[in-house]
């Protein structure tokens, strides 16, 4: 082998990954010898040679190491050994950024060439993000040098006339070397999978995304096939983004791509391109999202190294020499490697920040925090010290795992004193971050927001945030739960917050009002069982507040009890207050009168804030101390107490003028009805819309002070959270069971309200087609969200028999555009963010068939012409109630003549939808409508191969008894029984064959069922498939079989049942490896085990590689000797 000197060499060839120093080796020409005066301080392992007339110098990252500051490194240390290198180049794998603008697909490739004003690499990791705005780089990164990007606008040129022969290329090279083809020739095309940007691979799990993730038409992006004009592999130009980490996010991929037109992105470039002059060549191996695709990076690094030879055939030898040498621009190297690294941790801490909020804001958007602020602001100065002082408080406080149950009756004061409670913990362990402190606070009206996962959520969610990093159970549980929109069930959540209770060496747990957690559906006992049991896996205190509901004082059982009861000193600090502050009645103020009330509302308040807060307000508006004293005498205690004052407060608001009267009702009927808790802005507007035409409501709106003025004292404001509530959750019992006495059309008044608003001109542009845009909607509208969502609800509470209902609501829904823009509203919110996926379009009927509220469908189906309107999506209201598996909405439907073969934008129909949710009864109304079971979507997919693939065994059934054809073929030739086969349903593969499937149809791959059985392990569906003689010894487009497959996959029940089934073990593919070499690539000792004992050869290689595997003595080999086979000629 030839020897040069170090200043022979002038071009630097750098890679990162093993596979691409494999490929770069590949394509020189000739190999020389490593010299022996490397630098003393090189720890660069090198491969020289000669690359058509230039001798290059290749030197790889050391291996497990990646990133800026490493390929610094590495091109540092080449050149003290090689100063007269005088150009480079990065030559490797990438992930690509597909767009409709670049169709990227994997095994393509992307060079770094300057664009609009950039470089050609720009550190995305590197900058500012402000929000609403672009990301704005600030850093500045130097583009490729002349002579390189002189040398890619040649071999463009010479492409696009001649086309390039990469693919050819590569292959002359992989017959040179049979040995690479496993890994480095080109993969099936159908495992070239972009999946949607919201489909994530959950973290740390390896399994294939094919088996995990699904090549579901929903999940993926459809690209149509490359014609035979068309380069393949393409070859793109322009930007690649670069940082310190690996990009696994889709949603950052395509913002990118979107911002700066974005082509690839990698991780070593930006630590090159100031100080060591190159030009980036990538072969996209992945799509940059979750979904790792190791099976294309031989493939990628290959076709990148075959670019980059034919680049350099571009470039005579003269114009190298004609360069500066790389070494005398590059002393300030180390200096600037620390600098990014320091500038590039800066980042990832505020990147990482953001990512951990995102994920907390996952788990729930649940804030206890401006309650607890409103809730500790009511506070009267001095009171409830009591209870902190006690003697089982302080027990509670200093010992572990100890339940402290404060039971009280009505208008105590519970909640005030947990808010005590947490206020004094959180001050008396501020510094001490092994504490962990979280709280609840039920409330009547939030039922929608207390099942047992919410609270459960809530509470992980405050003890994880308090940890000095996100906690990997937290993170693994949203990986696994993103991928397929899901949510944890209590199970898993309870699971995660014992792994975090457990961080800690205490916790402290605050529930307020567990009587207000409803009964109903086990909710309180799922929800108090999981606490308990958490308590007894961690040290966990508990602080409970409640009313005395039996069952709840039972469950509590042998736990610490105390009695929250108002004392009369902080009823008396109280009222004092009250009276000093108040500025209504001045004769409260004189000092004998106000002795005299102090003293009667204590008595009859029997330890009750709330009938002490009801007794004073009914004596402000008395100007007449004999009033007062009479009054006083009359103060209604016991039972029957709050009762008596809230009708007497509503005798109150009945003696103001008709006006007020008017007034106060709408606004008790809003805050009692609401299906949840408003804000005071959202109230405002609500009390407006019916009286006022719209370009009158701005200048119409009730000022807060009035609102609450005009009530009697039975509304409250908090101030944080901005909520307007009734004062008490025996105010909202006392209204519930008296609402048809105060306002008997509340909930036809509300839905009328709502539908008026949902019907002004501003939303008449319809659906936003930006998050900028309908953010803005949501902050100009504030009653908006709140319409959109509940307005249906409210409707139908009624009959809906009442004629201004019924038109307010016919005519909303015959306006498209405002339809379209309440249901971005309603769908927004179910998904907790805005979507730009959901139907920008769709009619009434679509958003009656939405709520799944009969009686709205009722109404408006009756006053629609036809119900095969579509939506921006081509989905008709059928679509909607099928996918929902509305039978009764559906039924309702087609006897309105609704068609069930209508196909949407992907070309399915309802059918595809019902199937696919596995919705039987609704699949079967179909079928007896005529719905045509063998419709193909854009996938040419069948409702059949839906029903297989996921499963629903009773819908296959279904839909083979109705003539669904079990051997049509979608657009990669699969059939339903390779879906079968492939999920290993081994009921459903009976039920095909027995339906005349055929066993022995290939797909795109040349894949049969049964090898797909055999890959993924599935013994029983294979065991099926071969009493239906299916061939044993087929052969994919790679020549493996199912033996082959079955030794990859390690799956020792399959490999036995195959060889059972005389499964050939000496067959090859066609890099001539026989299952024995599959398995020993493995290093699947079982498989190897029982291929042998079955009398698969072991030619010479496999030998060797025997030797490696199972580090083998001579004597052991020379057992093996026997049965050596010889490689054909050309393989030797």
């Amino acid at each position: 082998m030839q020897q040069l000197a170090p200043d022979a060499y002038t071009v630097g060839w750098i890679c990162a990954i093993k596979p691409e120093l494999v490929a770069a080796r590949e394509f020189l020409d000739e190999e020389h010898e490593v010299p022996d005066c490397v630098a003393p301080n090189d720890n660069n392992s090198y491969i020289l040679g000669r690359a058509r007339r230039h001798n290059v110098v290749i030197a790889g990252l050391p291996s497990g190491e990646y990133g800026l500051s490493s390929a610094a490194c590495v091109a540092r240390d080449m050149l003290h050994s090689f100063p007269n290198i005088r150009i480079g180049l990065m030559v490797g794998i990438g992930g690509g950024a597909p767009s409709r603008k670049h169709d990227i697909r994997l095994g393509d490739i992307v060079v770094s060439i300057p664009r609009d004003g950039k470089s050609g690499v720009f550190q995305y990791d590197f900058g500012k993000t402000i929000q609403n705005q672009k990301f704005q780089s600030t850093g500045c990164l130097n583009q490729p040098p002349t002579v390189l990007r002189c040398a890619v606008g040649r071999l463009e040129a010479q492409y696009e006339s001649k086309g390039h022969r990469l693919e050819q290329t590569i292959n002359n090279v992989l017959e040179k070397s049979p040995r690479l083809k496993k890994r480095y020739q080109r993969p099936d095309l159908s495992t070239d999978r972009l999946y949607q940007n919201g489909v994530i691979h959950p973290l740390n799990n390896d399994e294939d995304c094919e088996e995990h993730c699904g090549d579901d038409p929903l999940y993926l992006i459809s690209r149509p096939k490359r014609t035979e004009d068309e380069d393949n592999p393409a070859i793109h130009y322009g930007l690649i983004a670069s940082a310190n980490q690996l990009m696994k996010d889709a949603s950052v991929r395509d913002r990118l791509a979107a911002e700066m037109d974005v082509l690839c992105f990698e991780m070593e470039a930006a630590g090159l391109m100031n100080h060591f002059p190159c030009l980036i060549i990538r072969g996209i191996c992945d799509y940059s999202d979750s979904h790792k695709n190791k099976q294309w990076q031989g493939y990628a690094a290959m076709v990148a190294a075959a670019y980059a030879r034919d680049l350099l055939d571009q470039i005579p030898s003269k114009k190298i020499e004609a360069e500066r040498r790389i070494g005398d621009i590059l002393s300030e190297v180390q200096d600037t490697v620390g600098q990014i690294s320091r500038d590039v941790g800066k980042i990832l801490h505020e990147k990482r920040h953001q990512e951990h909020q995102a994920i907390f804001d996952w788990i729930t958007d649940i804030d206890y925090g401006p309650q607890q602020s409103d809730y500790l602001r009511m506070r009267q100065p001095g009171t409830g010290q009591w209870l902190l002082d006690s003697t089982k408080y302080q027990t509670w406080l200093e010992t572990d795992k100890q339940t402290l149950l404060c039971p009280g009756i009505p208008g105590a004061g519970k909640t005030i004193l947990s808010s005590i409670v947490v206020d004094d913990l959180s001050t008396r362990f501020k510094d001490d971050h092994n504490v962990g402190i979280a709280y609840l606070y039920y409330n009547f009206q939030r039922q929608d927001k207390q099942n047992p996962e919410d609270m459960l959520s809530s509470l992980l969610k405050q003890l994880a945030q308090n940890q000095p990093s996100l906690p990997e159970t937290v993170r693994s549980l949203h990986d696994r739960h993103m991928n397929t929109r899901t949510r944890p069930s209590c199970e898993e959540i309870a699971s995660t917050l014992q792994s975090i209770a457990v961080m800690y060496s205490r916790v402290f747990i605050i529930i307020d009002a567990m009587d207000e957690c409803q009964p109903s559906d086990g909710c309180r006992a799922r929800f108090l069982s999981e606490i308990f049991a958490l308590q007894a896996k961690s040290r966990v205190n508990l602080f409970v507040t409640s009313r005395f509901i039996p069952e709840i004082i039972e469950r509590f059982t042998g736990s610490e009890s105390l009695e929250i009861r108002a004392s009369q000193d902080d009823i008396r600090k109280y009222l004092d207050n009250r009276i000093s502050l108040q500025s209504e009645s001045r004769i409260l103020k004189r000092v004998d009168l106000r002795e005299r009330v102090s003293t009667a509302i204590v008595e009859a308040a029997d330890g009750m804030f709330l009938l002490a807060k009801l007794h004073l307000d009914s004596l402000m508006d008395m100007k007449l101390p004999r009033d007062i004293k009479t009054a006083l005498g009359t103060l209604p205690t016991g039972s029957e107490a709050y009762d008596c004052a809230y009708r007497e407060a509503m005798n109150r608001v009945n003696r103001q003028g008709p006006m007020s009267v008017k007034f106060a009702k709408r606004v008790l009927s809003w805050i009692t009805c609401a299906k949840r808790p408003l804000t005071t802005s959202e109230l405002r507007y609500a009390l407006t819309v019916r009286e006022v035409d719209e370009p009158e409501l701005e200048d119409n709106l009730p000022q807060v002070e009035d609102i609450v003025s005009v009530c009697a004292g039975l509304v409250t404001v908090d101030a944080e959270s901005d909520i307007i509530r009734l004062v008490h959750y025996t105010t909202q019992e006392y209204f519930n069971r008296t609402k048809r006495q105060w306002f008997p059309t509340v909930e036809s008044d509300i839905a009328t309200t709502c539908v008026r608003y949902l019907s002004f001109s501003t939303f008449e542009s319809g659906y936003c087609e930006t998050q900028k845009e309908f953010q803005e909607r949501l902050q100009l509208n504030p009653l908006y969200e709140y319409a959109a969502i509940y307005w249906a609800y409210h409707a139908c509470v009624t009959s809906l028999d009442e004629e201004e209902e019924q038109r307010s609501i016919l005519h909303f829904l015959n306006s498209e555009a405002k339809v379209s823009a309440s249901y971005q509203a309603l769908v927004s919110k179910t998904l907790l963010s805005f979507s730009s996926t959901t139907s920008s379009r769709i009619t009434g009927v679509h958003l009656a068939v939405s709520f799944e509220l009969e009686k709205l469908i009722t109404l408006v189906l009756k006053n629609t012409q036809s119900p095969d309107a579509r939506d921006s999506d081509g989905q008709t209201p059928l679509f909607y109630a099928s996918q929902r598996g509305q039978e009764t909405v559906v039924k309702a439907l087609l006897e309105k003549s609704a068609d069930p073969n209508l196909q949407d934008a992907k070309c399915r129909t309802a059918l595809h939808y019902a199937v696919e949710r596995g919705h039987e009864a609704v699949v079967k109304l179909l079928l007896e409508n005529s719905a045509d079971p063998n419709l193909k979507d854009a996938k040419g997919q069948t409702a059949l191969l839906y029903a297989v693939e996921r499963g629903h065994e009773a819908v296959v059934k279904l839909l083979l008894e109705n003539s669904a054809d079990p051997n049509l073929k979608d657009e990669t030739s699969r059939t339903p029984l390779i879906y079968a086969a492939r999920r290993g349903y081994e009921m459903i593969v009976k039920l095909l064959l027995k339906a005349g499937a055929k066993p022995n149809t290939n797909d795109d791959g040349n894949r049969p069922p049964l090898m797909y059985a055999a890959a993924k392990g599935h013994e029983a569906a294979a065991k099926q498939l071969l009493l239906a003689r299916a061939v044993v010894n087929c052969k994919d487009k790679l020549g493996a079989t199912p033996l082959h497959w079955a030794a990859w996959g390690q799956h020792e029940a399959v490999i036995s049942l195959l060889l059972k089934s005389a499964a050939d073990v000496n067959i090859s593919d066609k890099s001539y490896s026989t299952p024995l070499a599959w398995a020993i690539e493995r290093e699947f000792e079982t498989g190897i085990e029982m291929l042998l004992k079955n009398g698969s050869g072991v030619n010479y290689w496999y030998r060797l590689d025997l030797v490696r595997y199972k580090e083998r003595t001579l004597a052991e080999l020379d057992i093996l000797k026997a049965s050596v086979h010889e490689l054909p000629e050309a393989t030797k």
